[in-house]
């Protein structure tokens, strides 16, 4: 790679790739949540969508699950739930004693706000769409996934080879 690439390149796009992502997480996009947060509309979509297409877990979107999906701790997940359920948006339950699992199901406020939230987000995104063009929009995030499961993979690359690094020291 780096024979591909001059050093000063690499810095070059490995800043403005990250300038990108400041801007996209920092910038205009939180005026588009008003009533929540994004990772709060993140996880009432997807507590959303379970509870329409889960045959086997009955509506429930259990906590270990979403705090998977969402790549946060469980105590972060935690804390966001309680949030939520103290503003009334889910109902947070468990199996037997808790010790099976906690899960919450979105409650009817929750889809309420859920529904004006995604409004308001279908119409902002819509015009970008029809800007932007769907086949380019569909490119660009096949692209992003594609660059996500390289990041990853860079990333777990370099843990191991720390790790392996750790483990030579430890052995001299």
């Amino acid at each position: 790679m780096k024979n591909l690439l001059e050093n000063n390149e690499v810095a070059e796009l490995s800043n403005e790739l990250i300038y990108r992502h400041y801007l996209m997480n920092r910038g205009k996009i939180r005026e588009l949540f008003c009533e929540m947060t994004l990772a709060e509309y993140i996880a009432l979509h997807m507590i959303a969508s379970e509870s329409k297409s889960s045959i086997i877990y009955e509506g429930r979107t259990y906590l270990k699950d979403l705090s998977d999906k969402m790549q946060m701790t469980i105590r972060q997940t935690s804390k966001m739930i309680t949030e939520l359920k103290d503003r009334g948006l889910v109902l947070w339950s468990h199996d037997g004693s808790g010790k099976e699992g906690t899960y919450v199901t979105i409650t009817d406020t929750g889809s309420s706000l859920l529904a004006r939230q995604e409004a308001c987000l279908k119409d902002y995104y819509g015009k970008v769409i029809e800007a932007f063009g769907k086949e380019n929009l569909i490119k660009l995030l096949q692209m992003m996934k594609q660059l996500d499961t390289v990041m990853t993979s860079k990333i777990e690359e370099m843990e191991v080879s720390e790790e392996n690094d750790r483990d030579d020291g430890i052995d001299e």
